[in-house]
């Protein structure tokens, strides 16, 4: 799929995901095309699944989730049911802002977000617990994010 992709194609990748409210205007000047040639090239990314979708990213902080929790877990018995029937739980959980299947002791790395370390645990022991599916948990609260971004490296100029 990234042989399809030049280098203008891959400028544009750059762009939008540091700024998804760019318009196509502004796209196409900054990697010298016309806004129509810009607009089907950001068009046909959409249609092969390359731009999935666009979002806004939210200072949590200033909503009031100042606590942030990265947490392994490990299922009782992980098997393809069990797997599965803990993936469907958290797809409804807003807390968990991601979900990653990993190798090692554990079968899961979660990232929970709350507002305070009371409204986690109440998370811990109704949700995650609750579930009937998960076996231990060990919790490492944020201190400071070093790091965080949603932009993947785009490769070429």
């Amino acid at each position: 799929m990234s042989d399809e992709l030049d280098n203008t194609d891959r400028a544009i990748l750059r762009l939008i995901q540091e700024d998804a409210a760019m318009s196509v205007a502004e796209i196409a000047d900054k990697v010298s095309l016309s806004s129509s040639p810009c607009w089907r090239r950001i068009k046909r990314m959409e249609d092969i699944g390359i731009i999935q979708r666009r979002v806004t990213l939210l200072n949590r902080e200033m909503l009031g989730l100042d606590f942030e929790v990265m947490a392994s877990v490990k299922l009782t018995l992980p098997n393809r049911e069990n797997l599965e029937a803990f993936e469907r739980a958290i797809q409804d959980w807003p807390e968990v802002v991601d979900c990653a299947t990993v190798t090692g002791a554990v079968d899961y790395m979660i990232r929970v977000v709350t507002r305070d370390m009371h409204t986690y645990d109440a998370f811990l022991r109704d949700r995650l617990l609750g579930l009937g599916l998960v076996s231990d948990v060990q919790s490492r609260i944020v201190m400071r994010v070093a790091k965080r971004t949603t932009a993947i490296p785009i490769a070429g100029r």
